[in-house]
């Protein structure tokens, strides 16, 4: 099986999200990210899914996909035709005496401190998966007090847009 970024732009209503992680669900996949957000057209959101699948059952789905309602266009974005991002934050361990090894090593990184506690620093980061998993592997010495992930936001390479024919509906 091999990772696949699916970007499905659907209408901004209620139960559309619902309804796409559902076709996932019934089919048995398991997502192992999901980004939903308002695109630059009023009205329409896009929903990035990252699932580990067989070529031939993503095509079945994806057609699935397209014949949902308010469902507009379905494209699967590869890693060498887009842009692909995480983004996390993390709270370390950092008393006073290791809190510039943590900065530095957030440095290499670019990562960005946020917040700052007698006892722990809050950094930001935003890279690829793995840019983000070493930088995890970096900070793990510390003592990684809490972690939250964002899905993958991904987005095509080039001038164009999904958008485009859809706002010429």
């Amino acid at each position: 099986m091999e990772r696949h970024t699916l970007s499905v732009l659907v209408e901004d209503v209620p139960g559309t999200l619902t309804r796409v992680a559902g076709l996932f669900a019934r089919r048995a996949f398991n997502i192992h990210s999901l980004a939903v957000g308002v695109t630059e057209v009023e009205g329409l959101s896009r929903i990035t899914v990252v699932v580990d699948a067989d070529t031939d059952l993503l095509e079945q789905v994806t057609k699935q996909l397209n014949k949902l309602i308010n469902v507009i266009k379905v494209v699967e974005l590869t890693p060498d035709s887009s842009v692909q991002r995480d983004h996390l934050l993390v709270k370390v361990r950092a008393d006073a005496a290791t809190r510039g090894q943590v900065v530095q090593a957030a440095d290499l990184f670019r990562a960005h401190v946020v917040d700052v506690a007698p006892e722990s620093l809050t950094l930001e980061a935003t890279g690829t998966r793995d840019k983000l998993e070493a930088f995890l592997e970096m900070m793990e010495p510390y003592g990684v007090r809490e972690l939250v992930r964002s899905g993958t936001l991904a987005l095509a390479r080039g001038p164009r847009s999904m958008t485009d024919r859809a706002v010429a509906r």
